[in-house]
């Protein structure tokens, strides 16, 4: 029964943080009352068996708990239509599912609010939406854990007392808010596609519900870039089954077997690229997703439109310039004119101080090296893309290639 507790936790106490945000008006008190709801569950589940419907009932149990806590501390004017939402001497159990699907999506326009900054909406979503540990986010951020804990803290209490609503915004401002919703958004689904750290090359649950989002907002908004978004994501999520081995060991896209690929996502996001393409109006977003459906829809690595790529990528680097996109166009320059060609521009970039610290653009550097048969500039790039990578699937696939490379 614990590992089944334990897994609801997982998949569910997001979810229940969002409806008891909702209901007690207060993130403190709705993360306090839903670790008193699991609590009870461990107590009772065992004993009584799972309910029917898991998530209403740690939402009831966990809005009774808070109730009778601020009863019992005088306190219970915080929650001044606390009766109209529940009998407190109700079972848990009682509330039905009506509503409540929404309520993350309540939260990460809260979180995402134009009177938080932009890393406190980060910060703050990936805490309380997808549930990332703190230190985590700090990772991400290349932030010192206590620095990234203060502004989540600060971000809560800006909440409470500019009484931002819990609710999504009117269609007015609904554009305004929208490109802080997606950025939100695809860093959720990239710590889901490729943890930041630990044992594991995915989070599968992360990916999923940022594909979840991404779903619910283009139905609340369909705009392009919103398409684009959910696009992107669904065509890298449908390479999840081809990136590594049964043991977890990582697969590169030109090794992966594509038919393990998935392919009604690629249709799927295929159709919303061509969608947010033929607006006219699309942004880095839907570009990104323009690149991924061209490597999802070639039968094999040596039908790639590499040139196409590259122009897409140009592009790109029009609309939002950044070193990384810059790394993506010179890995894409490789495979088009050969390594040495993406081997100058990486090398550019380096010179500029930009990604001396980002691990794959190392890696990128090391296997173009490998390509030209330079090997001991290859190992030494290797060494060094080893040194800067947390994530244990990555370092095993470096440091095979070192012991593969040291043996040629």
């Amino acid at each position: 029964m614990r590992e089944k507790i334990d897994a609801i936790y997982q998949s569910e106490s997001r979810q229940v943080l969002a409806t008891l945000i909702r209901l007690l008006g207060d993130f403190d008190v709705a993360e306090e009352a839903l670790h008193d709801a699991f609590r009870v569950a461990l107590e009772q589940w065992p004993r009584d068996g799972l309910p029917a419907n898991p998530r209403s009932w740690l939402v009831s149990a966990g809005r009774f708990k808070a109730i009778d806590g601020l009863r019992r501390q005088a306190r219970f004017d915080v929650l001044e239509d606390a009766d109209t939402l529940a009998d407190p001497a109700s079972e848990p159990g009682d509330t039905d599912d009506e509503g409540l699907e929404d309520d993350r999506l309540r939260l990460i326009f809260t979180c995402c609010h134009p009177a938080l900054s932009p890393d406190a909406q980060v910060a703050l979503t990936l805490r309380e939406v997808c549930g990332l540990a703190t230190e985590e986010i700090a990772r991400a951020f290349l932030t010192p854990t206590p620095t990234l804990a203060q502004r989540i803290v600060r971000a809560k209490t800006k909440i409470r007392d500019a009484l931002i609503p819990y609710q999504v915004p009117s269609p007015s401002e609904l554009p305004q808010r929208l490109d802080s919703v997606l950025r939100v958004i695809y860093l959720v689904f990239n710590e889901g596609y490729s943890a930041s750290s630990g044992d594991a090359l995915t989070r599968h649950d992360l990916s999923e519900e940022a594909i979840r989002l991404g779903h619910l907002l283009v139905e609340l908004l369909p705009e392009p870039e919103a398409q684009g978004l959910l696009a992107l994501m669904l065509l890298h999520e449908s390479r999840r089954a081809a990136r590594t081995t049964a043991d977890g060991e990582l697969i590169l896209l030109d090794d992966q077997d594509r038919s393990l690929w998935d392919k009604e996502r690629i249709v799927e996001g295929s159709a919303l690229v061509q969608r947010a393409l033929g607006s006219r109006r699309f942004g880095p977003y839907a570009l990104q997703a323009a690149i991924a459906g061209l490597h999802a829809n070639a039968s094999h690595a040596a039908a790639t439109d590499w040139p196409q790529i590259v122009a897409l990528y140009e592009v790109l680097l029009r609309i939002e310039a950044s070193p990384v996109i810059e790394l993506n166009r010179a890995v894409a320059v490789a495979m088009r004119d050969g390594p040495l060609a993406g081997l100058e521009l990486i090398d550019a970039i380096l010179q500029n101080g930009d990604l001396t610290d980002y691990h794959l653009a190392h890696a990128a550097r090391a296997d173009l090296f490998r390509r030209l048969g330079r090997t001991d500039e290859a190992v030494a790039a290797y060494e060094q893309a080893l040194a800067l990578t947390r994530q244990e699937p990555e370092r095993r696939f470096l440091a095979r290639r070192l012991r593969e490379i040291r043996l040629e």
